[in-house]
């Protein structure tokens, strides 16, 4: 069943996940409340008792029926509060559960600018928090807000068998202090906002620190960490105490308000005694509901408080998870149809805040043929990763359109697009799981047959068998186990598995030795095998058996022809090729190279290549 849009506002999202669960509500609901209608009978039976005391010996039989009806009703009150508990024991655990499904489901469908904008600690963090507040919220409603709510009127309904305008001023009483305590609790709630901020700041700092706890290390910057992150948590602690001494000066005025409220009503019914209006048990009567009422409204105003408080921790979190997503599908978006993997791009630009900044890439005019092995050079900060990114459709284009087999990825459906394409990046990220888990993640209902097939094609057969526990050894958080080639290598036999029509390399190879690079490339080779391949280069041995290569600087296209065409033409790539294996003194960098080249030589964009599909 596909899952319902989150909504941006707290309330109506969350009342979407009571109204599935609204049966189970309903009962929790009932049963809170007749225990409160069983309280109040417990309550005014005690007058008949006292009544019947009253009138002697002879009124035995009375005094008994007080007595029991006093224990139906006490037995009442706790029956039902166990049968409310039970219901929400199972319903209650529901719901987060719910909750933190639904909110990552959600979350993982943002675009890469919605994460490269937050910290991944503090994303997380807002899930637990908005889990967690829903549960405390749903205890304190239940078992706080509504009980003291029933306790509160069972009283205002008991004074007024009694006496009506005492009731009346009661109820005048009890809803001016109800009204009083909500708008200054409103007041509040700025405090516990920033609170709720500083929290989930802090939490994404403490998580960043710990993810990165290596270089902490290294850099013998344990101190200057703990310190960094003292004055971080200490503007949390004082968010958090101006909004908790705000929250107890709510309560003192309450209590105050309330004791003075209850004595007054106590007086009043001594004084209608005392005039003969109304008996001894009307006294009792007026006296345990004051108490009632006491408890109820001091439990009252602190449950409004403390849901106002979780509920701003919980709406901030709510508004920042399900912000709309803002690379959507098309709303006809069709699934991807593959036919052989050749890739169109027409007219593409990027920009990464829009048009009024600079762009990443600038009229981008590429044609690729399936089948076709294509390699990407440039220097630094050209375009070359975004220029994949793009393909994936990680990122919406500015101006153009990207065609996938002749259709335009942004009428497709993202998922489908993606299982199209298989990506080796150069900074190999593996689930903390076991090695076969990790290989599979290329495609999840392979057997594992066909797993270790694709570890052998990937040429990591041999060093997995030698590890502990062989395909089910723990790689660790991000891989930490394995060497950068060994990762190299699983991550391949992922994208094998996968049987993509389409490979990205995002320099695959940049950061092994030659030891390792000889395997990686021998696991490339097959990989490669009958796909169409772009490929993002740092060491220039990865494309000497490409078909073509691309030249991006200054986010165009400069370059563009076979390897030993463009070593021949003596520009940027046969200089960056001469530096790489010339055995020149001091090798330059592309970027150097790029510098030279272009100083007195501004260049232009290549006209696109049309080149006829295999």
């Amino acid at each position: 069943m596909r899952r319902l849009a989150p909504e941006r506002q707290p309330l109506l999202y969350i009342a979407r996940y009571i109204w599935r669960h609204r049966t189970a509500h309903g009962v929790i609901v009932l049963a809170v409340i007749g225990a409160a209608v069983a309280s109040v009978g417990a309550r005014y039976s005690l007058k008949y008792l006292v009544d019947a005391m009253g009138d002697g010996p002879g009124r035995l039989a009375a005094v008994w029926s007080a007595v029991v009806i006093f224990g139906v009703c006490v037995a009442a009150d706790n029956l039902l509060w166990r049968v409310g508990g039970w219901v929400a024991a199972r319903v209650f655990p529901a719901i987060g559960a719910e909750l933190r499904l639904d909110l990552l489901d959600h979350l993982l469908g943002q675009s890469a600018r919605y994460f490269n904008d937050r910290f991944s600690g503090a994303l997380a963090s807002r899930v637990m928090t908005v889990s967690n507040g829903i549960f405390t919220l749903g205890n304190l409603f239940i078992w706080n807000v509504l009980p003291a709510a029933a306790a509160t009127i069972g009283a205002i309904v008991g004074l007024a068998t009694v006496d009506l305008w005492m009731a009346v001023a009661l109820a005048v009483a009890a809803a001016v202090v109800a009204i009083g305590i909500a708008a200054a609790s409103a007041r509040g709630r700025p405090l516990n906002q920033a609170f709720a901020e500083r929290a989930a700041e802090v939490g994404g700092e403490v998580v960043d620190v710990v993810a990165n706890h290596g270089i902490v290390r290294v850099f013998a910057n344990r101190a200057r960490e703990t310190a960094r992150l003292g004055g971080a948590m200490r503007g949390e602690a004082t968010a958090q105490r101006r909004a908790l001494l705000y929250i107890e000066k709510l309560r003192l005025t309450h209590a105050a308000i309330v004791a003075l409220f209850s004595t007054a009503i106590l007086a009043w019914s001594i004084s209608l005694w005392a005039k003969g209006a109304i008996s001894a048990g009307d006294v009792v009567v007026c006296g345990t509901f004051t108490l009632a009422l006491l408890q109820a409204s001091r439990d009252l105003a602190v449950a409004i408080v403390d849901v106002n408080h979780h509920w701003s921790r919980v709406g901030e979190a709510v508004a920042t998870l399900t912000l709309p997503h803002d690379l959507p599908d098309h709303p006809e978006a069709s699934e991807f149809a593959p036919a052989g993997g050749q890739i169109l791009f027409e007219g593409v630009s990027f920009s990464h805040a829009g048009e009024a900044s600079e762009p990443v890439l600038d009229g981008i005019e590429l044609r690729i043929a399936a089948g076709e092995r294509v390699g990407v050079v440039g220097p630094s900060g050209a375009g070359k990763s975004t220029l994949l990114a793009l393909l994936q459709r990680l990122y919406p284009v500015s101006r153009g359109r990207i065609l996938l087999d002749g259709q335009d990825i942004a009428e497709l459906r993202q998922e489908s697009l993606r299982r199209a394409i298989a990506t080796v990046p150069q900074d190999i990220s593996l689930f903390n799981r076991s090695i076969l888990d990790n290989i599979r993640y290329g495609r999840p209902d392979a057997p594992d047959g066909e797993v270790i097939a694709a570890a052998r094609a990937a040429q990591c057969d041999d060093f997995i068998r030698r590890l502990p526990q062989g395909y089910q050894t723990l790689v660790g958080e991000h891989g930490i186990r394995l060497s950068v080639g060994q990762k190299q290598r699983v991550a391949i036999a992922r994208a094998i598995l996968a049987d993509a029509p389409i490979i990205l390399l995002d320099e695959a190879t940049s950061a092994l030795d030659s030891e390792s690079e000889n395997a990686v490339q021998a696991a490339l080779a097959e990989l490669m095998r009958g796909r169409t391949i772009l490929a993002v280069a740092h060491r220039l041995s990865t494309l000497a058996g490409f078909d073509r290569v691309i030249v991006i600087a200054d986010g165009r296209i400069v370059e563009d022809g076979p390897p030993d065409l463009l070593r021949r033409r003596g520009g940027v790539f046969a200089r960056l090729w001469q530096g790489q294996y010339k055995g020149f003194e001091t090798e330059m960098t592309i970027e150097e190279i790029w510098s030279e080249r272009t100083r007195n030589e501004p260049l232009q964009p290549l006209p696109a290549r049309r080149t006829a599909g295999r």
